[in-house]
């Protein structure tokens, strides 16, 4: 019987797990996302402007089917050279908000516009998760102040 209790005791200090989704825009409100330049421009609306031409930050563009944008992800913000982004939480994301299409987005402090090997690297890493999960990952935009760099438009999706 004392191990019964202390295997139903040890079930009720596990975290809970819950999938939620909640919005208070109206589908036909949100902005759509079915051009880079329409990306851009977003994503420059979005960007601190102390930020963006002195640290790297790593967004992500949540979509939907119609390519509205369910909402921003900040995922994270590096140093001068560099920030991290962790797949599983690109994925993690997308699943929460019920998101069908991912747009990848980082700013490149330098005013470079010209993806560098890991830039390239980290895009099919999501791809081919996003692959499994029937989560498309239509670009990945690097952003400046100044103008952007789309992979798609440049035929390396």
């Amino acid at each position: 019987m004392e191990q019964m209790t202390m295997q139903f005791s040890e079930w009720t200090r596990v975290a809970e797990v819950e999938l939620v989704y909640k919005t208070k825009v109206k589908a036909s409100e949100r902005p759509l996302a079915n051009s880079s330049s329409k990306c851009y421009q977003l994503l420059l609306q979005t960007w601190d402007e102390n930020k963006i031409d002195f640290i790297e930050q790593f967004k992500v563009l949540l979509l939907n089917r119609s390519n509205r944008v369910l909402g921003i992800l900040e995922l994270s913000t590096g140093g001068i050279t560099g920030t991290v982004a962790d797949t599983r939480l690109v994925m993690m994301a997308a699943l929460k908000a019920n998101a069908v299409a991912v747009i990848l987005s980082h700013n490149h402090p330098s005013g470079n516009l010209k993806p560098s090997r890991q830039d390239e690297e980290l895009t099919r890493k999501i791809k081919t998760a996003g692959m499994y999960l029937d989560i498309q990952v239509l670009d990945h935009v690097i952003v400046t102040s100044e103008g952007y760099y789309s992979f798609a438009d440049e035929g390396v999706m």
